[in-house]
């Protein structure tokens, strides 16, 4: 009785510990990569790392689970999970937040070929063909009670203090939600609807991730088009500067909450890596935010009606790459391109919790764009074949040899010295 009576203790301090106070990791810079080989992530000295997470990979087809599944509940709805696809995470997050890398998910859905899961992971009124990343389905009864359940799982298992499987610090919801035809496909939208969708998404995940840390973060997630957007029809995508400030406004009149930003400041051009020729302005009019002109950000962030506690909100660059293109200099230009973009990143300060690059190796579906710090073996989707210069800048970044590795390139930006980056 005695030893019942101690586990019940246990298990009462348990339930009311609440979540976890350990503050979110200072580290030396915002270096990071959207991982797709870990020992050569680690290699090349990474202190943030972005990892793809798909909430519909954590389903299991089964509607009831097997004994000893594990599952997910909300709302009186019990869900059965895929433990080979938590596995599979497992195996991603581990080795690095296990070697003190800032890990940050992006936490996206995708079509399932399983109509049930299918059914309650998208978005009620998305194409049934269109679109790549989907929105949630936080409208039906059920599909909500699966949104809420699965992000907890996520929380619990890789954002609480137990550190078994890893550890997790940020969390992007959804992927360049101003271009939601694509992205955030939930059909056809005008900016108010899309910014009122992913409010809500975005409040839900960030209360599962609450119940179980105090201080990991969400974010946002916008491409770089800012006044201007990625489609003619305003029913298919809207400017990220709209979305940002009716996201602002709606978290405020529900409650405001800490929200941070993901943005992505591709070059005008994604196939043309030389984003220092940009024709962007340095003001909250400009068409789009590269990395030319990403002062707009932290300016913006910083006006009173983005502010929480008094405070800007947190800004990452989570998906960025630059092309090698077509021209004779292509790789000298690609290299170039990133001493440009650490430059700038480097004079934001300790605004930027993350920079990371995309991709790690080319993948051939990615419309023909070759991002990576490695070429893919042809005939392959993103097996490596060979590093680029790129590699062995990104490697020095962060190091005592930045220096010497990056003023080869000043040349190739326009620029006599890095310092001509300074904001005016």
């Amino acid at each position: 009785m005695r030893l019942l009576s101690l586990a019940i203790l246990c298990l009462s301090a348990m339930a009311s510990a609440g979540p976890d106070q350990t503050p979110y990791p200072s580290t030396s810079s915002p270096k990071g990569l959207q991982v797709q080989m870990i020992p050569d992530a680690l290699e090349l000295g990474i202190h943030h790392a972005g990892i793809n997470l798909r909430l519909n990979a954590l389903l299991s087809s089964e509607k009831e689970a097997k004994p000893g599944q594990p599952t997910a509940s909300a709302d009186g709805f019990t869900f059965a999970i895929n433990q080979k696809g938590v596995e599979a995470m497992d195996r991603q997050i581990k080795p690095l937040s296990d070697k003190g890398v800032v890990v940050t998910l992006i936490i996206t859905t995708v079509r399932s070929p399983d109509e049930r899961i299918r059914k309650l992971t998208i978005h009620p009124k998305a194409d049934p063909v269109k679109g790549i990343t989907m929105a949630a389905d936080t409208v039906t009864p059920e599909g909500r009670a699966c949104y809420k359940a699965l992000t907890d799982f996520v929380a619990q298992r890789w954002s609480a203090g137990d550190t078994t499987y890893g550890r997790v610090w940020g969390w992007i919801i959804s992927n360049e939600v101003n271009s939601h035809n694509e992205w955030h496909q939930m059909g056809p939208a005008t900016a108010e609807e899309v910014a009122t969708q992913y409010e809500d998404q975005a409040r839900l995940a960030w209360e599962s991730l609450r119940r179980h840390s105090a201080h990991a973060r969400v974010y946002l997630s916008l491409e770089h088009n800012w006044t201007a957007k990625n489609h003619p029809d305003p029913l298919q995508a809207c400017p990220g500067r709209t979305l940002l400030e009716l996201f602002a406004k709606h978290a405020r009149e529900r409650g405001d909450f800490d929200w941070n930003l993901a943005f992505h400041p591709y070059p005008w051009n994604l196939r043309d890596p030389r984003t220092w020729l940009d024709k962007v302005t340095f003001d909250d009019s400009t068409p789009k935010v590269t990395f030319k002109n990403v002062e707009v950000l932290t300016k913006k962030l910083s006006t009173p009606e983005m502010l929480y506690a008094g405070k800007p909100r947190r800004l990452s660059f989570t998906e960025q790459g630059f092309d090698v293109s077509k021209r004779p200099e292509a790789l000298v230009e690609q290299a170039a391109a990133y001493a440009y973009a650490w430059e700038k990143v480097s004079r934001l300060g300790d605004t930027i919790d993350a920079f990371h690059y995309h991709r790690h190796v080319d993948n051939a579906k990615e419309g023909s764009l070759r991002f990576g710090l490695w070429s893919n073996k042809e005939g392959t989707i993103s097996e490596p074949d060979q590093k680029r210069p790129i590699w062995f800048l990104f490697q020095a970044a962060d190091t005592p040899r930045w220096k010497a590795a990056a003023e080869p390139y000043l040349k190739t930006c326009g620029l006599k010295s890095w310092d001509e980056l300074n904001p005016k």
